[in-house]
């Protein structure tokens, strides 16, 4: 990956573009597969009106970044966009958290507290995984975008909710409406207009897109990125990712954490994203070393430490080996503790506290 080149280009296209449309291409969708020029086209046409948004796709398939496109396209970009996970925070809890609260309104309510509606006066309130909400909080949810406005807990007075909503759910709303989950009656008033973000398996044309992206975030994080070869992004190709762009990004830092600079084979990469895929155990040309030779040069040899202390460090050359003893012993423990020459239980106990776990898909 020619990430210097990215980083270049992407510099040069913004310094094209106004200021403001440069800050709002940091939460556009990536990529240029038909499914997503369209979802891009859906975000550029709704951005501009206050319409009810719904967002819905599998996990990790970018909600809450296209929620954010929109925000930073739309007229309140200036105002706040105000995340809220509904299904993270207790039912009895999330009605505070909306709405907020007065002064002595329940136990433990020691002071007045604004809700997430008041937060993003004038903006954008998302409200992600709004298919776990508890049917009590919907009824008291749809009153809110009907009269457009709100109490506090505790408070009989009404206030406005300047606000536009966009809601998201990896569930199937209708479903969830004819087993008696979810109102139909908000269903409706949420999805005014809806955008459907597709699985990464059904879009890999944008894979090679999406690394780049990638890693791009992890130089913006002070990580070294690595350069995937064309066989290790083959085999990445072969994956169905069952956990979307999510997945895609965590692995990437995963890797640059573990082979900073480095060049990425297949062997490198845990086992589960290489499957059966047969791959050349020869090194490519100019293939990087993820760890300095004893005998190099000083300098060398302490810059790979990348200003970690050397705890740190000697823990990341563990957890690399022991990771490529778990990939070339197909998840075979013991195997994998007589390639490095340990005890079984020792190994057990390694892959325990670096929280390693075997990869059973």
């Amino acid at each position: 990956m020619a990430v210097r080149s990215l980083l270049l280009r992407r510099s040069t296209e913004c310094a094209a573009m106004t200021q403001n449309t440069a800050s709002n291409l940091a939460y556009f969708p990536t990529g240029h597969s038909r499914k997503m020029v369209v979802v891009r086209r859906l975000v550029e046409q709704v951005a501009e009106f206050n319409a009810n948004v719904l967002i819905t796709g599998e996990s990790g398939t970018g909600k809450e970044w296209t929620a954010r496109a929109i925000h930073a396209l739309s007229p309140r970009k200036d105002a706040p966009f105000v995340p809220v996970n509904c299904g993270a925070i207790p039912a009895e809890l999330l009605e505070s958290e909306l709405f907020g609260h007065e002064k002595g309104a329940f136990t433990g309510a020691v002071a007045t507290r604004i809700g997430r509606f008041e937060a993003a006066e004038g903006g954008t309130l998302f409200l992600d995984e709004i298919g776990d909400m508890s049917l009590p909080m919907q009824v008291k949810l749809l009153r809110v975008l009907q009269e457009r406005v709100f109490e506090r807990v505790g408070s009989n007075e009404s206030r406005a909710a300047d606000v536009r909503i966009i809601a998201a759910t990896h569930r199937n709303l209708e479903e969830e409406i004819m087993l008696n989950r979810f109102r139909e009656d908000l269903f409706y008033r949420l999805n005014v207009f809806p955008i459907e973000l597709p699985p990464l398996r059904e879009r890999l044309e944008d894979l090679a897109q999406l690394i780049e992206s990638s890693l791009v975030t992890c130089v913006k994080a002070g990580l070294d990125p690595v350069q995937l070869t064309e066989a290790a992004i083959r085999a990445l190709n072969g994956y169905d990712w069952p956990g979307n762009v999510r997945e895609l990004s965590n692995l990437m830092e995963r890797l640059c954490i573990l082979y900073p600079g480095g060049k990425v084979d297949p062997r490198l990469l845990p086992a589960r994203y290489t499957g059966n895929v047969e791959f050349d155990d020869t090194p490519e040309p100019g293939e990087a070393e993820s760890i300095p030779a004893a005998n190099g040069a000083p300098a060398d040899i302490l810059a790979a430490c990348k200003g970690m202390p050397l705890k740190d460090y000697l823990e990341s050359i563990e957890i690399a080996l022991i990771d490529a003893a778990l990939r070339e012993a197909r998840g075979i423990v013991a195997h994998a503790a007589e390639r490095l020459q340990i005890r079984r239980t020792t190994l057990s106990e390694k892959m325990k506290r670096y929280g390693i776990a075997l990869d059973t898909e």
